[in-house]
């Protein structure tokens, strides 16, 4: 994923979960901005139960283009020179979006407009606007841009329920990729639950696979289910080549909704934030680690709520059935009464709440059961190190 348009590192693992997916075979995740490729991290999370099947399509492919395109926007973004000091002309990219009101606000990815010295966004007449910053959120690689452009233009497309999505659902994504625009291609929803590492190495929860074809310039357009609802953005691709030849990963629809509503509030998104970074002790292997099932903690950050709290980091390492684990540590059990059995529970948890919330956390040390309150502080703009 790209922090700034042709400003290319390849990011870190994330620091929050320790379930990490294979390249393998040379597969890495790219971006799906219109700029040099970048790399980045996705993870594979074990659902419980297995995930029901393929709702029913309502409408064609072509009744959901024919619904949706008008709402779908082409952005370039130009950014200043990273390479003059004078700024120069600076670099462009290109990327998607989507109008979200009739007050001219729309969604695109963070990584997008990082960096942007200015923003054009074109509309499906072909007509072009200025766009202004609204707000960004690297954490949940989303970002609102507005602009003044002529009610008749402005057709807003309506969010749905993306926890409502199910694997083999059809869904249908619009975009520019490669800088032509209003381009539909169509699939089904591969995976559910995936994670994906932000623009600022946090990670973004519940992100959707799905094989329909995401190229570069696709990011920050909507994925769509089978009513025309925007279920998601799209955002990477995991690609040998870079290109539609694998699979792609969108933003959930409930994520946006949350975020989207907040940067048109007041410009930012404040995330709740623990201190730990953690992984799973699954039930299987517990009794094997002298542990409890729950999540461990792998390391404590200096200054933080947990730190505060003293809660422990794990001091040891030991390996069951080829997968090593922390040992020593602290297992957490429960949030506010909620049980809590993976680190993805425990994150969506976290998400739940915001900074300076009080929670109620129950864990597990050295045979014993415990509960603390903990007030929660604002996540960092990037992951300790």
């Amino acid at each position: 994923m790209t922090r700034r348009p042709g400003r290319l590192p390849i990011l870190a693992s994330a620091l929050v979960a320790a379930l990490a997916v294979g390249a393998g075979a040379g597969a890495v995740i790219y971006s799906a901005v219109s700029s040099p490729n970048t790399k980045t991290v996705v993870r594979q999370v074990p659902v419980a139960n297995s995930e029901p099947t393929a709702n029913n399509s309502a409408l064609t492919v072509g009744e959901i283009y024919r619904r949706s395109y008008k709402g779908v926007v082409e952005i370039t973004v130009t950014s200043s020179s990273s390479s003059s000091p004078l700024g120069g002309e600076g670099q462009r990219a290109q990327g998607s979006g989507f109008v979200y009101d009739s007050e001219g606000n729309i969604v695109t990815n963070e990584h997008v407009v990082d960096g942007a010295k200015s923003v054009s966004v074109r509309f499906w007449n072909g007509d072009s606007y200025p766009a202004t910053v609204v707000g960004t959120d690297p954490s949940t690689d989303l970002a609102v841009i507005k602009v003044d452009a002529p009610a008749s233009i402005l057709a807003p497309l309506p969010l749905g329920d993306s926890s409502k999505l199910l694997v083999g659902d059809g869904v249908v994504a619009i975009g520019s990729p490669f800088g032509l625009e209003e381009t539909v291609t169509s699939g089904i929803v591969s995976a559910l639950h995936r994670q994906m590492e932000a623009p600022n190495e946090f990670t973004i929860n519940d992100s959707i696979q799905t094989d329909a074809a995401i190229n570069h310039g696709n990011s920050g357009g909507p994925l769509l289910n089978s009513r025309g609802q925007v279920v998601g953005v799209n955002s990477q691709i995991r690609s040998d080549s870079g290109g539609s030849d694998g699979v792609g990963f969108a933003i959930p629809s409930n994520t946006i909704k949350s975020i989207a509503s907040q940067l048109i509030a007041s410009g930012k998104v404040e995330h709740a934030y623990l201190g730990v970074t953690v992984q799973t002790i699954p039930a299987s292997v517990a009794s094997d680690l002298n542990l409890v099932e729950g999540v461990t903690l792998k390391a404590v950050r200096s200054g933080t709520p947990a730190a505060k709290a003293k809660l422990h980091a794990a001091t040891g390492l030991k390996t069951v059935e080829n997968e090593s684990y922390p040992t020593g540590g602290d297992v957490i059990t429960a949030i506010d009464g909620q049980k809590i059995t993976t680190s993805e529970e425990l994150q969506r948890a976290i998400d739940a709440k915001r900074p300076g919330d009080t929670i109620s956390l129950e864990f597990w040390r050295a045979g014993d059961s415990h509960k603390i309150d903990v007030t929660l502080a604002t996540r960092p703009t990037q992951p300790p190190s």
